[in-house]
């Protein structure tokens, strides 16, 4: 629960990803979302290597997350997690401030925080050992410090970017995994700390592995 492949919605990821991916594909943030409500959702898997020509027509880059539900498609995990938000006020206050504080973070979660993770992946992981990969992580850690910084700022004393958990610590905590290998959350104890709430809860650990039991040991061919 809530894994059920009778459900009404059902998430598409893939089937096989690289180790170093394992964990941080994006469909991990419906299913936590789902997980968080006890939505039960359904899973449709993709080969990363061969994806059906059709897929394309769902999600033009052929990536993952794509959620279905009642003949609605919706792709792109920031537009999936709205979706699911809608449902419960667990996730997304009714109310309209609370409602736009969460939306405002839940953006900022994509905006202005995961391009420079995502830079950070290029240059650590995809990029490592290029020159101008080594030329360009100093100045890339010092950017993405005083963009931490700031979110820690923001942060302040609150459990929780909107207040109550939202969507948005959805976002922003599997974001924020993606650069706790860099030692930049260590000179953040608050940061840090914000991460550890995230990750400790259980519906994040349901939803990490339902996501880490759904990947085979190799590419499946198709």
């Amino acid at each position: 629960m809530p894994v059920d492949q009778n459900a009404p919605l059902r998430i598409t990821a893939f089937d096989w990803v690289p180790d170093f991916a394992r964990g941080h594909v994006r469909d991990l943030r419906p299913r936590w979302a789902c997980e968080e409500i006890g939505l039960p959702y359904a899973t449709r898997l993709l080969s990363v290597t061969d994806r059906p020509a059709d897929y394309y027509a769902e999600q033009p880059w052929g990536q993952v997350p794509v959620i279905e539900e009642d003949g609605l498609g919706v792709f792109e995990s920031g537009a999936i997690l709205l979706h699911i938000g809608e449902k419960d006020e667990r996730l997304l206050p009714r109310d309209h401030k609370g409602r736009m504080r969460a939306v405002s973070w839940l953006f900022a979660a994509y905006s202005s925080i995961e391009p420079m993770t995502m830079e950070l992946a290029t240059v650590d992981i995809f990029c490592a050992g290029e020159e101008w990969a080594k030329l360009r992580r100093p100045g890339l850690l010092a950017d993405a410090g005083q963009r931490l910084d700031r979110l820690e700022a923001a942060l302040g004393e609150r459990d929780w970017l909107a207040g109550s958990f939202s969507i948005a610590d959805i976002a922003m905590v599997t974001v924020l995994r993606g650069v706790a290998a860099s030692g930049l959350l260590e000179r953040r104890p608050r940061l840090a700390a914000y991460l550890e709430r995230g990750i400790a809860r259980p519906a994040f650990a349901a939803a990490l592995h339902a996501q880490l039991s759904d990947f085979q040991p190799e590419p499946v061919a198709a």
